[in-house]
C-alpha cells in the first residue's frame, strides 16, 4: 500500500508494507519533517488520526470495497475533503495556506 503526501508541489511518498501493522510514529515522524521542511505545522492537522483512517478504509477491503473506503468518506474528518476514487483510492484534502494544499492519498496493492 502506498501513502502519498503533497503540500502543493512538494511530495513524500510513504510505502506501508502491512497495513494492519504499520507503525504510525515512524510514519508521522517522517510527515511531520515533510511539512517542516515545506513550512507547514503538520501536527495541527491530526495525521495521526486520519492517516490511519484512511487505510484501514482502503486495507479493510475484506468485507466488500469500496464499503469501507466509501465509509470513511461519509463519516468525514475535520476541514479535509474526502473523496473516494475509483480502484480503492481515497484522498484528502485541506487548504494550508492561501496557495498551497494538503493532499493525502491512499493506493491500495490490489
Amino acid at each position: 500500500m502506498d501513502l502519498d503526501i503533497r503540500i502543493g508541489k512538494e511530495s513524500l511518498p510513504v510505502d506501508i508494507e502491512n497495513p494492519f501493522r504499520f507503525d504510525i510514529s515512524a510514519v508521522m515522524n517522517e510527515v511531520i519533517e515533510f511539512g517542516n521542511r515545506n513550512d507547514v505545522a503538520l501536527e495541527s492537522y491530526e495525521l495521526d488520526k486520519l492517516i490511519p483512517r484512511m487505510i484501514k478504509g482502503v486495507a479493510g477491503c475484506e468485507a466488500g470495497c469500496p464499503s469501507d473506503a466509501q465509509n470513511v468518506v461519509r463519516q468525514g474528518f475535520g476541514n479535509f475533503k474526502l473523496e473516494y476514487v475509483e480502484g480503492g483510492i481515497l484522498t484528502a484534502v485541506q487548504n494550508v495556506d492561501d496557495s498551497r494544499e494538503l493532499e493525502i492519498k491512499i493506493f491500495p496493492d490490489f
